[in-house]
């Protein structure tokens, strides 16, 4: 609980100095019996000094004595007798002793020579020791080193004569002296009546003394510790830090640990203020170098010399405003940079830049300080904010890189030079989120289409063009470069250009079949690839463009995996090779390796965990989108392509926007969020999408969305639309769309069965290698099929779908198969089937196809007893079978295949007094004597499915 005592009552700095405050009590009884005395208190900038001289001036005043106070200002230093007129302009002061103080000091001019000067002050010393006839005089002078030398010489003459007097002077200066008061200071010292007192900043125990004045003991004991860090034991930093703690803590606040604020910002600046000039500009160099403990350095960098610099730092150590030569938190070091004009902070960045690279020091080092100095920059500026950047992006630095960037990209001539630089800017803010990158392409492709581009750079930047939606200005600028470069060029004279041009080419038209018509055709010597370091951007831009081409041939699977896994081993996770490795996990999707995909797919998306680069995790988090959803995995694919979209928003994702919304709304739609789904729909999309392999893509999800909410020509339009696209582009493979399985499916819900089993016939004859295809179709043919003619088709189905991935579709096809063995009368094997195909939906999250499967399903997946239909076989058996519960049917079928009562209990998770019970109540109803008996009763096979 908090006890709100005022923090006034007792200064905070005086717990601790409480002996001080004996001696000056001491020294005030002792002037009052006659013996005249001195007092110089001495301490750093807010250690307590002027405090503690009012809390003796309240006493003095309570005792009885003539009160004199006088305060220094720097101000009036050279003023003369600036101080000693102050004494005399004092309210305490006798009317008529002030006029003939005045007097005496209005004889002395400019002109006036020593002797003058000290025949007056000895005359006014004489005035005002005619006071202390009545009662004792106390003279006291705050912060003395700011006098000016007259009034010190007067403070001199009155302390030698005051040693029998009823006078008690005292002092309070800094520690740190002018070459002017060191005379006067060492004078002082010298006379047998002065005491000299110096403060200390609070220790930890004082701080907490300190707090317990405001707060209770339990939280000041918590606080004290954290506070002397911050505080140095400095009382006006500890009074700011305290208020700042008030001030966040209106809630809990005995909880809460102290975080220095704006009114700790604002005392800093007040305890700089308060000393001497050049301390706040030693104290703007420390803050923008970072560290003090290199007088050199500041000397440097302020125009100091070392000496006036070591004494500054040695001040603001002193005053606790630094530790070990640094800042002892954030918050101070900002408020005196934030407090320095913005062109003298400008300027002494640029001049610690200039220091730093003079004495060899890093290039981030430099760079930190060039690009917060807002200023052209020279010429060697350029090559170490690109050096600077590349250790930035190792430290995980991405914004301190992007700022090197642009910073040396301002700096840089119009030329190749300057465009290389935009081109990895380009790169590192790909890193942050394409949106980020957008401002940068228009001038780039204008920089391109001049030829500047270099070979390293062309396929990274026709991807992030093309990625863009950038599609013609992306073909443009190939055309350019190819023009620009010369025949030669890409007929094997310049082997990189013609690797870049080459890459570039099969990237583009791998995305954008049509751009096979505005692209050149490159010569034979432009298929071929260097083994230069410089060339693995266009390699793995090559390679990938090609392992995805050969993906969407029929009959080059292998081919496809085979060159997938060389590029995923081949390359390495970067700006430029990030692309190349998602369109070959794409690749992988495509065979219907999900095995390989996903391994592969998890370990970049672990290497993007240890790097922090938002834009890599959500390219990635989109391919495990599209594999959990291939996997039949719904829950996964829509939260893997949720956190994809939080890392980047949709306008961010360019034509990728594709692939991404495709997975999540397919995940949608089989889940049954159909308003979630339907409000992907309305999602905005990028220009040249269905000009591109990821438009064909979202083309397919639409139609499925439609499918699954009843809009059945919607789909069967969305469905052509994806035949003609393919057609167009002379790419008509199932392993792009399956658009003819799709159609056919629509043309089901439509009622017309015919042209479906027409369009799934002309798919089997082009060929169906893929087991979820050919799956599919076999289910569709068996739909429009006799009844007596489906269970081959399904049989068949259920078999090529079992050694594929696809759980969803291999639901369906056991549902399906379910319902022809009911129909055809075989109630036990049509309930196991589509029991089994309802389990496999159910671990899918494909809750509208468990729905269908058995409507009168409750969430348990206990099945309600299906009717006996005339004809059905063997009805006794049939009865006696639907008679068992569901944990019954497991324990019977496990028996059935020679399991123990104890393994069946470890299967099961059970004790074995239950299986033995459940054993008595299947013999029962099965009308069985031992378990040798159960095969006979549970002959199909199929029943091992429902395990």
């Amino acid at each position: 609980m908090m006890l709100h005592r005022g923090m006034n009552t007792v200064p905070a700095n005086l717990f601790e100095w409480e002996s001080r405050l004996s001696v000056l009590r001491e020294m005030l009884h002792g002037a009052t019996q006659g013996r005249g005395r001195l007092a110089l208190v001495s301490g750093a900038v807010a250690s307590g000094k002027t405090r503690l001289l009012n809390s003796f001036a309240e006493q003095a005043i309570e005792s009885g004595a003539l009160l004199l106070e006088v305060t220094g200002s720097r101000a009036e230093r050279e003023l003369p007798f600036g101080i000693l007129r102050k004494i005399f302009d004092n309210a305490a002061m006798p009317p008529d002793v002030r006029s003939e103080a005045v007097t005496l000091l209005s004889d002395i001019g400019p002109e006036s020579t020593a002797a003058a000067r000290m025949h007056v002050m000895s005359q006014i010393s004489s005035v005002l020791l005619r006071l202390v006839d009545e009662r004792t005089l106390v003279i006291a002078v705050d912060d003395v080193h700011c006098g000016d030398d007259h009034s010190l010489q007067f403070l001199l003459h009155l302390a030698r004569r005051v040693r029998q007097a009823r006078v008690l002077i005292v002092l309070t200066e800094s520690p740190r002296l002018r070459q002017q008061q060191l005379t006067f200071h060492a004078e002082l010292l010298r006379q047998p009546n002065c005491v000299r007192m110096r403060l200390p900043m609070l220790t930890e125990a004082g701080v907490a003394e300190a707090l317990s004045n405001t707060l209770s003991a339990p939280v000041a004991s918590r606080l004290a510790p954290e506070c002397h860090r911050l505080s140095g034991g400095n009382p006006l930093l500890l009074r700011a830090l305290l208020d700042d703690w008030r001030a966040g803590g209106e809630h809990g606040e005995a909880l809460q640990r102290p975080a220095p604020g704006e009114a700790f910002a604002q005392a800093v600046l007040g305890c700089l203020y308060r000393g001497e000039p050049d301390v706040a500009a030693i104290a703007r160099g420390v803050a923008v170098l970072g560290d003090g403990r290199s007088p050199r350095s500041l000397s440097g960098l302020l125009d100091l010399n070392a000496g006036t610099v070591e004494q500054g730092v040695q001040d603001l150590h002193e005053c606790g405003i630094l530790e070990h030569g640094r800042f002892r938190d954030e918050v101070a070091r900002t408020a005196v940079l934030d407090a320095a004009p913005a062109a003298l902070r400008h300027d002494l960045h640029a001049r610690a830049a200039r220091l730093l690279h003079a004495d060899g020091a890093s290039a981030l080092d430099v760079a930190r300080h060039l690009v917060r100095a807002r200023q052209d920059g020279e010429p060697w500026t350029v090559p170490v904010l690109r050096e600077a950047a590349e250790y930035a992006l190792l430290q995980k630095e991405t914004d301190v890189a992007l700022r090197c960037l642009e910073h040396a990209h301002h700096v840089c001539e119009p030329g190749p030079t300057r465009t290389a630089l935009k081109a990895r800017l380009v790169s590192v803010a790909w890193r942050v989120g394409p949106a980020v990158a957008e401002g940068y392409l228009p001038s780039l492709t204008e920089e391109a289409e001049k030829g500047w581009l270099a070979p390293r750079d062309i396929a990274p930047i026709t991807s992030y063009l093309a990625w863009s939606g950038r599609l013609d200005a992306a073909a443009d600028a190939i055309t350019a470069l190819n023009r620009t470069a010369g025949p030669g060029a890409t007929d094997g004279g310049d082997p990189a250009m013609s690797a870049a041009l080459s890459a570039s080419v099969q990237w583009l038209t791998m995305l954008s079949p049509p751009l096979r018509d505005r692209l050149p055709t490159l010569g034979a010597g432009a298929a071929k690839t260097t083994g230069s370091p410089h060339d693995v951007a266009d390699l793995a831009h090559a390679h990938a463009a090609a392992t995805l081409s050969a993906a969407f041939t029929e009959g080059r699977a292998d081919q496809a995996v085979i060159e997938a896994e060389r590029v995923l081993q081949r390359y390495h996770l970067g700006d430029n090779t990030l692309q190349p490795l998602v369109i070959a996990l794409y690749a992988l999707v495509v065979v219907d390796r999900l095995d390989l995909a996903l391994s592969w797919c998890e370990r970049l998306l672990g290497e993007c965990s240890s790097r922090s680069v938002p834009a890599w995790q959500a390219m990635l988090s989109a391919v495990r989108a599209e594999i959990a959803l291939r996997q039949g995995d719904l829950q996964v694919a829509a939260h893997q392509a949720r956190s994809a979209l939080a890392q980047i928003p949709a306008p961010g994702w360019g034509v990728g926007l594709g692939l991404l919304l495709s997975a999540l709304i397919q995940a949608e739609t089989g889940m049954g969020h159909h308003d979630e789904a339907m409000a992907l729909l309305e999602q905005p999309l990028p220009d040249g999408l269905f000009r591109t392999v990821p438009g064909m893509y979202y083309l397919r999800a639409r139609g499925r969305c439609h499918l699954a909410t009843g809009r059945y020509h919607a789909a069967l339009g969305d469905f052509q639309a994806c035949g003609e696209l393919a057609e167009s582009w002379r790419m008509d493979t199932p392993l792009l769309a399956p658009w003819r399985l799709d159609a056919a499916e629509a043309w089901l819900a439509l009622g017309n069965p015919a042209q479906a089993r027409s369009l799934a016939e002309e798919q089997l004859r082009r060929g169906a290698g893929e087991a979820r295809l050919r799956g599919g179709l076999l289910v569709v043919l068996a739909r429009t099929d006799q009844l007596r003619r489906r269970l081959p088709r399904l049989k068949e189905a259920v078999e090529v779908l079992e050694g594929g991935d696809d759980r969803i579709q291999l639901a369906i096809a056991l549902g399906e198969l379910g319902r022809a063995y009911r129909a055809l009368g075989d109630f036990n094997r049509g309930r196991v089937f589509v029991r089994k195909a309802w389990h496999v939906a159910k671990t899918c999250g494909a809750e509208p196809l468990c729905r269908e499967l058995m409507p009168r399903q409750g969430d348990s997946g206990e099945l309600a007893p299906t009717p006996v239909q005339p004809g059905g076989g063997d009805a006794e058996p049939q009865r006696d079978v639907e008679a068992l519960t569901e944990a019954e049917v497991r324990v019977a079928l496990l028996a059935a295949h020679g399991n123990t009562n104890r393994e069946i209990a470890s299967k099961l998770f059970v004790t074995v007094s239950t299986v033995e019970q459940h054993l008595t109540r299947i013999y029962r109803k099965l009308n069985v004597k031992r378990r040798r008996d159960l095969p006979a009763k549970l002959s199909d096979s199929s029943l091992t499915g429902t395990v």
